[in-house]
């Protein structure tokens, strides 16, 4: 495995979690260090690499890695029969990715509050996979939005506006700096301007809602 400026830590991990779950290294680990405090991460399985784009938070980094680890060790997903899109988080997911948290990530209950702020359906497949402590961070998410009709969370930038450079990921064009998938009219708005059409990548952060 080509893992170019990776730490060795995220190496180790990498080597760990393969060779536990008996599957073969992806080709390329590419890593990337940003002045922001959370990381990103995409996994291609038909390039057979692994790319995360690390921030400050140490803990974040390293969910991010496990979090692309599962993407690693679960099949593509198939698509849905009506819309034809593929389940990209879905229960086969989570029930590696819940099992990676649990056995890599120092603070297994952190790491599933990390995954429920930014994919809140994270917490109702770790209820029904059993998860420790899921019941708990829902009773705190029920009890941080009281009054639902006047709960509004915050929404702050997870990647600042840049230019959209369109890569091809499987089925999928995403953005090769913030890793956003584009569909529809904006992949073909992005095709169209190119590097001169730009956006921001958004995140709502459930800890912090108030009413």
């Amino acid at each position: 495995m080509r893992s170019g400026s990776a730490p060795g830590w995220a190496v180790e991990l990498a080597l760990l979690v393969c060779e536990e779950a008996g599957v073969a290294l992806p080709s390329v680990l590419r890593w990337r260090r940003a002045d922001r405090e959370l990381s990103t991460g995409l996994t291609r399985h038909h390039a057979r690499s692994i790319a995360v784009t690390a921030g400050r938070d140490p803990d974040d980094a390293r969910h991010t890695m496990l979090h692309e680890l599962a993407h690693w060790l679960t099949p593509d997903p198939p698509r849905r029969r009506r819309r034809g899109q593929a389940v990209h988080h879905g229960r086969a997911f989570y029930e590696v990715a819940h099992d990676l948290y649990s056995r890599y990530d120092w603070d297994p209950m952190a790491a599933l509050r990390r995954e429920a702020i930014r994919y809140p359906s994270a917490l109702h497949h770790a209820r029904a996979l059993a998860v420790p402590g899921v019941e708990t961070l829902m009773l705190e998410r029920r009890m941080a939005q009281p009054w639902p009709a006047r709960v509004r969370a915050r929404w702050r930038i997870l990647v600042p506006e840049h230019p959209i450079r369109l890569v091809r990921a499987g089925r999928w064009y995403v953005c090769s700096t913030c890793g956003r998938r584009l569909v529809a009219r904006a992949l073909l708005r992005a095709a169209r301007r190119g590097s001169r059409d730009h956006h921001t990548l958004w995140t709502r952060d459930l800890s912090e809602a108030s009413a």
